[in-house]
């Protein structure tokens, strides 16, 4: 007899690729009217999970049966999931930027009459689904126009426009900023308690996991490991962030950050007076006469809302790639040195690890040793031809002095973990010799575990000497691995903070302050 409680149950689902078995025996129950987190490590089977939900692994492609509403599935494409109420919302958000938000809702269900689009039903149709996530803009709008934040809104309306019963999002928030985020959690509430539309929310950010999931699902090594039913209401006990690490990692970790011991040097790296305009808007100033140092086996922060010009201060500073009429200066060991272009930037040892991995970080069709080598091609050729022997030798040596997971170097990038792929940004920036490294988002949508193993490489990095600059939007992360932190906020430098008294409160405070 079935469940009536039960929305969504998948029992027993196993699916093997050539050589790994990625998913074995899982089993997931998510309940009518509920908010269920799905967590565990890069590579713990989530996505391959909800790819074999979806479709996207057809029936017949895995082992085991997926029951919706009572009633068994066999989706053999997305069109049918969607089509049945299952709709995923993926981390890497497919709208059309140049299609107003309308059009971009409507994509392959156009409002027509006669294959004749009717525009005026289109928009209307928008906005009542736009008014479920609270998106007040005019659905004429270009999507390159909004932020991050609205862009996922439009995502969402889009999925309840396909009448979702169930949303799935896959680190809906790993690019949103603090209050963004804190808005999407509130409309997957109210989708819950006013729409009756349940959630598998997949984050690696287990702070909100904690505060927004009625039920969480661990995975580790391709097996559920355990369901946690989270009590809600008043006088209820609120499940820790530990307790859910313990489940992920089959170990408690006690300290989230390594301690680093090793003392700091004279300062590496400087930049003075450093003013940048908006390329789009050639009268806009980007950033007003920044000046910060980095000492020779530091990690120094930089702190600040999305937008504050962190990226825009690391982009214009690394091979000028970003902005407009660019003034200041830069020096290396109290020499001014020219970073004009990336190729200058390498020569004088230093690198930028960027904040988006799969489109700036790595080649992805191309193998783990060729991305290892990519920066620093020359260190491997001899008259304009690699040797392969060499590359060979340099990444296997990056693969075992970083730890990274992979079958071997032979391995596509794009088919490793997200902290993996990181794992192989990093062993490529680290082939280049900088001395001074800059780190944008280093753990942006990467579990608890690799995020400590990137943690660890980094205070290494800092106790050989090197000078490492690191942006992030995880204020903890800040304040638990950085001596100093720089405060930015729209384009300046609002204070400079140590590290070790360093708050939540009083960043925010001098972020606020400009």
């Amino acid at each position: 007899m079935t469940d009536n409680h039960i929305l969504l149950e998948m029992k027993n689902i196993t699916k093997t690729f050539p050589g790994v078995k990625a998913l074995d025996n899982v089993n997931l129950q998510v309940k009518r009217r509920e908010i269920h987190a799905l967590v565990g490590e890069n590579g713990a089977g989530k996505s391959t999970l909800m790819k074999a939900l979806s479709g996207v692994y057809p029936a017949g492609e895995y082992e085991g049966e997926v029951l919706f509403e009572g009633k068994r599935c066999a989706f053999n494409g997305i069109r049918q999931s969607e089509k049945a109420g299952i709709v995923i919302i993926h981390q890497e958000l497919a709208l059309s930027p140049y299609l107003s938000i309308a059009e971009n809702m409507f994509i392959g269900d156009e409002r027509a009459n006669y294959n004749i689009i009717d525009w005026n039903k289109t928009r209307e149709d928008a906005r009542t689904f736009m008014k479920y996530v609270g998106l007040n803009e005019n659905p004429n709008t270009p999507v390159n126009k909004l932020g991050v934040g609205k862009q996922q809104m439009v995502e969402i309306a889009k999925a309840l426009a396909k009448n979702a019963k169930i949303l799935i999002l896959d680190e809906p928030t790993s690019a949103l900023n603090e209050k963004d985020s804190e808005h999407l959690l509130d409309i997957l509430r109210e989708l819950r308690d006013e729409h009756d539309i349940s959630s598998v929310l997949i984050s690696h950010k287990l702070n909100e996991v904690a505060a927004v999931a009625d039920s969480i699902t661990i995975l580790r090594d391709g097996k559920t490991i355990e369901t946690i039913e989270v009590e809600r209401g008043a006088g209820a006990a609120a499940i820790s962030e530990d307790r859910i690490i313990k489940g992920m990692v089959g170990r408690e970790i006690t300290d989230r950050f390594p301690k680093r011991t090793n003392t700091t040097g004279d300062v590496i790296f400087e930049v003075r007076e450093w003013t940048v305009y908006n390329p789009d808007n050639p009268e806009r100033k980007k950033l007003d006469n920044i000046n910060i140092n980095v000492k020779a086996g530091e990690v120094v922060g930089l702190a600040g809302l999305v937008g504050a010009g962190r990226t825009e201060l690391a982009t214009s500073v690394f091979g000028r790639y970003y902005g407009e009429n660019i003034s200041g200066k830069t020096f290396i060991k109290g020499k001014e040195v020219n970073l004009g272009t990336i190729s200058k930037a390498i020569d004088h040892g230093v690198a930028y690890v960027t904040e988006d991995r799969k489109e700036f970080g790595l080649v992805l069709i191309q193998t783990v040793k060729e991305n290892t080598t990519l920066a620093k091609l020359k260190k491997i050729a001899r008259w304009n031809v690699v040797n392969e022997r060499e590359e060979i030798l340099a990444a296997e040596a990056f693969r075992k002095r970083l730890g990274t997971k992979t079958p071997s170097i032979l391995q596509l990038a794009g088919n490793l973990s997200g902290g993996n792929q990181q794992k192989v940004v990093l062993s490529k920036w680290l082939f280049s010799d900088p001395r001074i490294l800059i780190l944008d988002e280093p753990t942006r949508g990467i579990d608890v575990g690799a995020k400590y193993e990137i943690y660890t490489i980094i205070n290494a990095l800092a106790a050989q000497g090197m000078a490492c600059l690191l942006i992030s939007s995880e204020m903890p992360e800040i304040i638990g691995m950085c001596d100093r932190i720089y405060v930015m906020s729209e384009g300046r430098i609002t204070a400079e903070l140590p590290g070790k008294t360093a708050t939540q409160e009083e960043i925010m405070r001098h972020i606020l302050s400009n």
